[in-house]
């Protein structure tokens, strides 16, 4: 018997890495399906057709990016020196990070949300999460919620510019300009 979950879980992950590749436009049902050698039988067993396929795809996605942020936060939160936690987050990108940091993913979702509400409101759903994530590691060392919203947004702004060049920041290049960040970070 074919394990259902991980069928569903193969048609998602296809779909990230078909958008990873080529754009909004490579997220077609007969490509994927061509990619993982399933008919299109099997994606109408997991998915209530196109639309919620993209639904359950974006949900995916929401996931990944919150989840990776989140886990890889609470892996080097127990100093709970910023500085510290900022260093772990540096170390967290590199090499085989890829969870924590997909450049091409994150261009293509954001090139398919300014055409697209629903992408485009997903999108602002991990910002709006990212942000507070990294806003919180930054609150206890900081006078208020303002100061650690501006902390919060250096990172995530670099790490965004970083994933928009073409070709993106590789995750080593972009681990060292982290690296040269972090004597700005205040010691507790």
């Amino acid at each position: 018997m074919v394990n259902r979950t991980n069928t569903r879980q193969r048609w998602l992950d296809a779909g990230l890495a078909a958008l990873e590749e080529e754009g909004a436009a490579g997220v077609r049902i007969d490509r994927i399906a061509a990619r993982l050698q399933l008919s299109k039988g099997s994606f109408h067993h997991h998915f209530a057709g196109a639309d919620g396929y993209k639904r359950d795809l974006l949900s995916h996605f929401e996931a990944l990016s919150i989840g990776a942020l989140e886990q890889a936060i609470a892996g080097v939160t127990a100093s709970g020196d910023a500085r510290a936690v900022l260093s772990g987050l540096t170390d967290a990108i590199g090499p085989g990070t890829s969870d924590l940091y997909r450049p091409k993913l994150e261009l293509a979702v954001r090139a398919w949300a300014t055409s697209d509400p629903d992408v485009r409101a997903v999108q602002a759903r991990i910002d709006d999460a990212r942000l507070a994530a990294l806003q919180r590691v930054w609150r206890p060392h900081t006078d208020d919620d303002a100061q650690a919203r501006i902390a919060a947004l250096l990172p995530y702004l670099v790490a965004l510019g970083a994933s928009i060049l073409n070709p993106p920041v590789s995750p080593a290049e972009l681990n060292r300009v982290y690296a040269l960040l972090l004597p700005l970070v205040p010691e507790s």
